[in-house]
């Protein structure tokens, strides 16, 4: 009864979705190209070609300027995780010097907007301080002092690069000139 049951309720979600459609084989082409175009220009398929055209603004990490820049001010630590497509770069602990060994500091880039602007990018710093016993107490630091200075580094370096694609596309193109001239 169970199995019958069972079967009837997967039969009904099969039939209201429109999974079985009767079709007219005079109207459907044999030809599976030619179906496969017809869908297409319906509007009832994709090419993985095609995926990344139209009107997205989609920009590989690599392009991006402020990404770049963070890389390159967060050089000398370790990278826990940089991920562009989440938009966040995490460094590992790293140690401000070599005597005091007992406190850690990471940094974190939280990218807001690919847009050049000041308020782009978040960057939060932790402070991990270990007692002899290594117990740790990890707080946010509120230093906004440390937090401004590498957010500057980070869009100073971006304009940078920013200027630098944009001659280079320029010098790629030629220079754009108008009939109104």
């Amino acid at each position: 009864m169970k199995f019958i049951f069972i079967l009837f309720a997967i039969f009904t979600l099969l039939n209201s979705c429109g999974v079985y459609r009767p079709t007219d084989a005079r109207k459907i082409s044999p030809n599976a190209k030619e179906r496969v175009k017809k869908n297409l220009e319906e509007g009832r398929g994709f090419r993985l070609s095609q995926l990344g055209q139209g009107n997205s603004n989609f920009q590989f990490a690599s392009s991006n300027p402020l990404w770049r820049a963070s890389l390159d001010v967060l050089e000398f630590a370790p990278l826990i995780n940089a991920n562009y497509s989440g938009g966040i770069i995490i460094t590992d602990w790293i140690s401000n010097n070599q005597q005091q060994s007992n406190e850690f500091y990471k940094i974190t880039v939280k990218f807001l907007s690919n847009e050049l602007r000041p308020d782009a990018i978040k960057v939060i710093l932790y402070e991990k301080s270990c007692n002899q016993n290594n117990q740790c107490k990890i707080s946010e630091l509120e230093s906004d002092t440390v937090k401004k200075q590498l957010s500057k580094k980070i869009l100073r370096i971006a304009a940078l690069y920013e200027k630098e694609d944009l001659d280079r596309i320029k010098k790629e193109l030629g220079e754009y000139k108008t009939n109104d001239n």
